[in-house]
């Protein structure tokens, strides 16, 4: 597919954080930002006039805007920044230094110093981050150093220089901020322990030491020391505030190229997301146009070939989401949890977000293939033997049994048909019986179209579960329409779908485009049925109190309650008054039926 026009491209983007990328005419990399919302953040540079020449200038050259989606802002900022590191584009003046963010490193030692740094040194220490604010890091390790007390200084603390007496413990170990392991006060193994919760802390697992913090605070406040309480308390806030660490960048991913696809009836959309040293260096998204019906299994194999082979890529493994087969000189890994498995659902969020980019670049410059794809996209997720190019959807209304009334709304071809809409009048039930209701209405509605040789739906739904489902298949079977027509009902509560004669409801995707289809039309079944139902009961009130003087008719009311504003004020209006509006006549005979009244 070519690239769409920019007014397009800048209307599909998703309100979603992210990191953004201008491309001018050549492929040329221009200009990379991150933006809390990709749509507003873009859309800015187009909306106004820029005095800064070179904003004039950088957007005057875009031709081509790509993204990648994150989790949150903070996942952005540390993106954008490696992605500029990477690439140096033309426009970005900062972040172009060698200036990095902080990490927490734990070191490769026999008793692991635990400390903040700027610079990973390949020595078998473990590396936790990256932070946007050294605040962070340090609020996290004096958190840390609260509840394990650990070394500061820099000793080789082998085994024999311990046992040779070579060390002598310092202040920090009579101040209570070190255990002192240089003279064996503790062992390597409880000291493990420590650095073992240490680890939990910084993933985000706070569950043990919140434990750990909170018995301390109860023992505190148990033994009246109140100050201590709360300062163990003030601990635990901050640690329950404390936002885990960002999944874009893991310095233990390395070389790695992540795969994933989402595919609908007529395409796939392959993801990748190319990763060196733990961080994104390239995304990138492939439309393959299904020949066959090719599985995701086939596309992804396609989709990882083509993108390694354009893209150059020597990266050695490989994450999918599902096996594939790309034979035995790749090492596929499909992970189960952890930064791998999160890394490869940020993927798949980014090939789900080009898809649906597709979808509404498509609605607008191709709506044929909009439609035709949807109609395929429905009959698929709902089981259905033909395509709901033709829909119907009834809805019963009515309050305390009062005024029943009824609606049915049609859509074609996956929009509002609103010259087809029907409204009904309840006439054969008798109070809220909303299964005879139905029933009725769907029998007169489809009793008249076959009368008039009219085309029937692909596609009936009743707003309403297992009852008001079985009342519409009865009026079908009355007709002879059984089986001939598609019938389903939606249940309000779970948006659980029920077809005759199964009594387990389907579920569909809450972001499905047919779910999204079914909620219009139940949704403009309520609104035009709730419309009709108040128009109805508005007109009644009328009628008892007025249309049903003999004698006076509509006209005649309409004027009257245009002149008094309420029928209150008509009832209480002199003869005299009334003639004035509506003449002696007709006024005489409202004046008199008010005072036989009284």
């Amino acid at each position: 597919m070519e690239t769409p026009d920019l007014e397009i491209q800048l209307k599909t983007l998703p309100s979603s954080p992210g990191v953004y990328q201008y491309y001018d005419k050549k492929g040329k990399l221009l200009y990379v930002g991150k933006a809390k919302n990709l749509k507003k953040r873009v859309s800015s540079y187009f909306n106004k006039k820029h005095d800064n020449a070179r904003t004039h200038m950088l957007v005057r050259k875009i031709v081509q805007i790509k993204h990648i989606v994150v989790e949150s802002e903070t996942d952005a900022l540390l993106l954008e920044n490696n992605m500029i590191k990477n690439y140096q584009p033309r426009y970005n003046v900062m972040l172009k230094d060698d200036k990095s963010y902080p990490w927490i490193c734990i070191k490769n030692e026999r008793f692991p110093r635990v400390f903040p740094t700027r610079r990973m040194i390949k020595d078998g220490s473990e590396y936790y981050g990256p932070y946007t604010s050294m605040k962070t890091v340090h609020t996290l390790l004096d958190l840390i150093k609260g509840l394990y007390p650990l070394r500061t200084c820099n000793y080789d603390l082998s085994k024999e220089k311990i046992e040779s007496g070579k060390y002598k413990v310092c202040l920090e170990y009579h101040l209570g901020n070190c255990l002192g392991p240089c003279e064996d006060k503790i062992s390597a193994e409880t000291y493990h322990d420590n650095i073992e919760a240490i680890r939990d802390i910084v993933k985000g697992n706070f569950k043990d030491s919140l434990h750990r913090f909170r018995s301390k605070m109860k023992e505190h406040a148990d033994a009246m020391e109140f100050e201590d309480a709360q300062r163990i308390k003030d601990k635990i806030d901050i640690l329950e505030g404390y936002q885990a660490k960002s999944t874009v960048v893991n310095p233990s991913i390395n070389n790695v190229d992540v795969f994933s696809i989402v595919s609908d009836e007529g395409y796939g959309y392959v993801n990748f997301l190319q990763l060196s040293h733990g961080a994104i260096i390239r995304s990138h998204t492939l439309e393959l146009k299904k020949k066959l019906d090719e599985s995701d299994q086939e596309l992804l194999e396609i989709g990882i070939i083509e993108i390694r082979q354009r893209f150059n890529s020597q990266s050695p493994e490989i994450y999918t989401p599902f096996e594939v087969d790309l034979g035995e000189k790749f090492k596929v890994t499909v992970p189960k949890l952890g930064d791998k498995k999160r890394i490869v659902e940020l993927s798949e969020r980014n090939a789900k977000y080009f898809r649906m980019e597709r979808f509404k670049q498509t609605k607008i410059v191709d709506p044929d293939r909009h439609v035709n794809r949807l109609m395929a996209q429905m009959k698929a997720d709902l089981r259905l033997s033909v395509e709901p190019r033709h829909i119907e959807c009834f809805d019963n209304s009515n309050i305390q049994g009062t005024n029943p009334v009824a609606a049915c709304v049609v859509f074609k071809d996956g929009k509002p048909s609103k010259k087809d809409y029907r409204k009904f009048n309840i006439k054969t039930v008798t109070g809220p019986d909303d299964f005879a209701s139905m029933e009725e209405v769907v029998f007169r509605r489809y009793r008249r179209l076959l009368n008039e040789d009219e085309p029937l739906p692909q596609l009936i739904i009743v707003d309403g579960g297992k009852g008001q489902l079985s009342s519409g298949v009865k009026a079908l079977e009355s007709l002879g329409l059984r089986g001939k027509i598609a019938i389903i009902g939606i249940a309000k509560r779970l948006e659980e779908l029920f077809y005759p004669g199964d009594s387990i409801p389907l579920y569909l995707d809450k972001k499905s485009e047919t779910l999204k289809v079914i909620q219009q039309l139940r949704n403009e079944a309520h609104r035009f049925g709730i419309t009709f139902h108040r128009n109805k009961r508005s007109s009644n009130a009328l009628n008892t109190e007025l249309e049903t003087i003999s004698g006076i008719g509509e006209k005649t009311v309409v004027e009257l309650l245009r002149h008094f504003r309420s029928v209150s004020k008509v009832k209480a209006a002199s003869e005299k008054a009334l003639a004035e509006v509506i003449g002696p006549a007709k006024a005489k005979i409202i004046y008199e039926h008010y005072q036989q009244t009284e």
